[in-house]
């Protein structure tokens, strides 16, 4: 890819980080999860909408796409806070709007031009392999039928790297380095198909596991040819 793909999730991690409060952190962001309940329901309807709009006519409604981005930026605040990536200790904002100077940050280039009628759900569909993906790494194995009803098959892989994460944070070694950037990773890989898959953006999502804080640098332009000898 010789440009930047258009869903930045980027981190910041904090040290020192306490060794205890990641213990308590998912219960005292009840404020957030009770917010963004009603959030995540409009964002629902909000994708619906957009959903037969884009459909239609090409074009994703700007307020609505600006509503969405928020949500999910909300989401990862709280989520780097408490239960994603567990790398701060300072409580996220309660706002749907970008902060620059919060550890966690997400934005979404609004996608000027979209595919409409049935190209449109072509393209969601080709977006299957990393919706699995991305449900392996941030919600666990999947789902597997067993005794007559649907079970999980195992942990999230952002799951196990957090756990490691808290056991060494609990013993006073810290959070590792290697394996935030791996955390990161997963999460930005997660957070890409979504964005995908919620039409929030039109480029399909690189098949790539780009770890650390920070997006990736795309190359710098090839220079131009000289003139013909």
């Amino acid at each position: 890819m010789d440009h930047a793909y258009p869903v930045r999730v980027e981190g910041r991690l904090d040290q020192p980080l306490s060794r205890w409060l990641w213990l308590v952190k998912w219960l005292l962001a009840l404020p957030h999860w009770i917010v963004l309940a009603f959030l995540w329901l409009g964002f629902v309807l909000a994708t619906i909408v957009a959903f037969f709009v884009v459909l239609f006519t090409g074009r994703y409604p700007r307020g609505l796409h600006r509503y969405n981005v928020g949500v999910l930026r909300w989401s990862w605040r709280v989520g780097y806070y408490a239960v994603s990536a567990i790398a701060t200790d300072r409580y996220p904002p309660f706002t749907l709007a970008d902060v620059p100077d919060y550890p966690a940050r997400l934005e979404v280039d609004y996608p000027e031009r979209n595919r409409r009628g049935l190209p449109l759900i072509g393209r969601w569909l080709l977006g299957i392999p990393q919706y699995a993906l991305g449900g392996i790494f941030a919600g666990g194995g999947g789902w597997v039928w067993s005794n007559g009803h649907w079970t999980r098959s195992g942990p999230s892989v952002i799951g196990v790297l957090l756990f490691v994460a808290a056991v060494l944070l609990l013993v006073g070694r810290g959070y590792p380095r290697a394996v935030y950037d791996l955390v990161m990773g997963f999460n930005r890989w997660s957070i890409r198909a979504l964005a995908y898959g919620t039409f929030l953006t039109s480029e399909y999502p690189p098949f790539r596991l780009d770890q650390g804080a920070e997006e990736p640098t795309p190359p710098p332009p090839a220079p131009a040819p000289g003139p013909a000898a």
